[in-house]
């Protein structure tokens, strides 16, 4: 029998369908500086919005190094039949971008519209050395710097092996709806190439990819929050 996932917190606006829906990056939570300023976008707009951490992140329940690539897709598919009923937009930020595909796959008929921050589909797959993908393997866990704060990054074993069980970047992802995707050509952590790449693959022919050739991985400056906020306007004035 599987376990209960952690309860999750999370905020919801009111408004207009469909409801948008951020999805942070890995080790990330719900107010980071993309989300709070969609949420203040969505409000303004009269539109419904949803950011919550996943299990383990932020003020949600749950140990970190218990969790894995599958259960926290679970967490947002369970956002979505509890909290974002309807149809959704789903904005994913690096891991996050993962996350919405594995989720339109889920939820087909529910998701409508998908915009990727940087999106790092299949990163336990690119992302690590050799010599970190045995260590991770071996030892159960990796701990790595973190350019954004004092603790170090942790990856294990549980959520590796996840992440290699949920590959996409096979063959064609079944999506038909408007996609945007904004990838800096600086990013440290996702080749920009990969973000292309990635648009070929998914099946919807309305595919746009933003290249911002000094954008790095976050994409949080106020100029990268704009193009952000204008790709979520352009998949919503396609729906």
């Amino acid at each position: 029998m599987t376990a209960p996932r952690p309860r999750l917190a999370y905020h919801h606006t009111a408004g207009t369908s469909p409801t948008i829906v951020f999805l942070p990056g890995y080790a990330s939570d719900m107010n980071g500086s993309k989300a709070v300023a969609l949420e203040a976008w969505a409000a303004a707009q009269g539109r419904a919005f949803l950011r919550f951490d996943y299990g383990g992140c932020g003020q949600s329940e749950g140990a970190f190094e218990e969790q894995t690539l599958a259960g926290w897709r679970d967490d947002v598919l369970a956002m979505l039949d509890q909290v974002a009923t309807g149809p959704v937009v789903l904005v994913g930020s690096s891991m996050g971008g993962w996350l919405m595909l594995l989720v339109a796959k889920a939820r087909a008929g529910q998701v409508v519209g998908l915009v990727g921050i940087a999106p790092a589909p299949d990163f336990t797959d690119w992302g690590f050395t050799m010599d970190e993908k045995m260590a991770i393997l071996n030892q159960g866990r990796l701990e790595r710097p973190n350019p954004y704060g004092p603790e170090p990054t942790v990856y294990t074993r549980a959520f590796f092996q996840s992440g290699e069980a949920n590959r996409l970047m096979f063959g064609t992802i079944p999506f038909d709806g408007p996609v945007r995707m904004v990838q800096g050509m600086a990013d440290p952590d996702v080749p920009w190439h990969r973000t292309v790449r990635l648009g070929e693959m998914i099946r919807s022919a309305d595919v746009q990819t933003l290249l911002v050739k000094d954008g790095e991985h976050r994409l949080s400056r106020d100029t990268d929050i704009a193009l952000v906020l204008r790709a979520v306007e352009d998949v919503l004035a396609r729906l």
